[in-house]
């Protein structure tokens, strides 16, 4: 097994800097726009783009959630071990709001259907958008594609990209991941 770096630390801050200078261009000022991040690692992602927009840009009251889509794939019944949800907390209203779905990869769009089909037990929000930090473009099964994205790659079926996070794998990174 092989792995290449796709971003070190400090390609993966400009990025992040570059996704949330996206995001107050688009939002202004939030007071309709709330964050959701896809469980499990959408999550790690939407914090720093909030941390961002807080200290860079003074937007202290932003909406940020977690969506867990586990049961909500059309893929769910198909593995062999039992599956784990993550946790859902959206303590807000997405009724009319404009939301952005954000993920750390973007394979096949089948979690991003589910996260579709997901947010509407918690109200029909105006608008639907989403930003991912990878974009794996030609593995899609589903025409879904992001309003912002970090980087794209081209990464045949049998690689993986990988997204280190410093607070759950003890650094900040991506990599390409071959067998």
């Amino acid at each position: 097994m092989s792995r290449k770096v796709l971003l070190d630390a400090n390609e993966l801050n400009i990025i992040l800097h570059r996704l949330a200078c996206q995001l107050v261009e688009r939002h202004t000022n939030f007071t309709v726009t709330v964050l959701v991040g896809i469980q499990p690692r959408g999550v790690f992602l939407a914090e720093r783009i909030q941390a961002i927009l807080k200290k860079e840009y003074g937007l202290n009251d932003i909406k940020n959630g977690q969506l867990d889509i586990t049961f909500y794939r059309d893929d769910f019944r198909r593995g062999d071990k039992p599956l784990e949800a993550n946790k859902t907390k959206i303590d807000f209203i997405v009724e009319d709001k404009r939301v952005v779905f954000i993920d750390d990869v973007l394979y096949t769009g089948r979690s991003i259907r589910a996260a579709l089909t997901a947010i509407q037990s918690f109200g029909r929000p105006k608008e639907i958008e989403l930003l991912s930090l990878i974009d794996r473009r030609f593995s899609r099964h589903l025409p879904i594609q992001p309003d912002y994205n970090g980087r794209q790659v081209d990464a045949i079926n049998e690689e993986k990209v990988k997204v280190s996070w410093k607070e759950k794998d003890g650094e900040d990174a991506v990599y390409l991941i071959s067998k």
